[in-house]
C-alpha cells in the first residue's frame, strides 16, 4: 500500500491524444468554453486537447502515436527541425503538465478515449497500488451505479508507460464506445 497521499489540487482532462478519437475532443471543447460543471473548490481544473493537429485532420496521429512517446528517450530527445510532431507535442506537454515523475506534474490526468470495441465505459488503470485512484475508482462504480463500469488494470512489473496520462502522479484512461 502506498503512503497517504496529498491533496489533489491539480487536474487535466485530456481530450483528442487521438485525433479521430471525438467524444473527449468535444467534452475538452465545451469546458474550454465553459468550466463551470467541472471547477471545485481548491481543485485546478484544465481541459486540455492532446493532439490538435491530428484532431484538425480527424486522424489518429500525425507522425507516430502520441500516447507511445512519453517515454525518457522522447521526453529527452533533442528538438531539431525533422523531429516527429507528437513527440515534440509530447515535450511541451510533460513541460505543462510535469514533469513526469516529479512532484510538481499535475496530481491527477484523466485521458478520454473512444473505441470500436464492446466494452462500454471502461477506466483504465496503470497501478493497483495507488489508494488514490482505486478510492476513486470505488466512487465513480458507486456513483455511476447500477450502470456498469468495468475497471482494466494494465499492470506489468517491467512495462514502463509512455501515455499521455502517465505524465500525472495518478494517471487514469477512460474508454467509451
Amino acid at each position: 500500500m502506498s503512503s497517504p497521499c496529498a491533496p489533489v489540487r491539480r487536474v487535466g482532462i485530456f481530450g483528442g491524444t487521438h485525433g479521430n478519437e471525438l467524444s473527449g475532443v468535444l467534452l475538452v471543447r465545451h469546458w474550454q468554453q465553459d468550466g463551470a460543471e467541472i471547477q471545485r473548490p481548491g481543485v485546478e481544473v484544465k481541459p486540455f486537447l492532446s493532439n490538435p493537429r491530428a484532431v484538425e485532420r480527424c486522424t489518429r496521429y500525425i507522425d507516430c502515436d502520441l500516447n507511445r512517446v512519453f517515454d525518457p528517450e522522447s521526453l529527452g530527445r533533442p528538438v531539431v527541425e525533422d523531429i516527429p510532431y507528437e513527440v515534440r507535442r509530447a515535450q511541451e506537454i510533460n513541460h505543462i503538465f510535469g514533469p513526469k515523475g516529479s512532484d510538481d506534474a499535475y496530481d491527477l490526468i484523466f485521458d478520454l478515449h473512444n473505441t470500436t470495441s464492446n466494452m462500454g465505459g471502461t477506466i483504465i488503470l496503470e497501478n493497483s497500488r495507488d489508494d488514490f485512484t482505486i478510492q476513486m475508482v470505488h466512487y465513480i462504480k458507486n456513483a455511476l451505479a447500477p450502470e456498469p463500469c468495468p475497471v482494466l488494470l494494465i499492470e506489468h512489473p517491467s512495462l514502463k508507460y509512455a501515455t499521455t496520462r502517465s505524465v500525472a502522479k495518478h494517471p487514469v484512461g477512460k474508454y467509451q464506445i
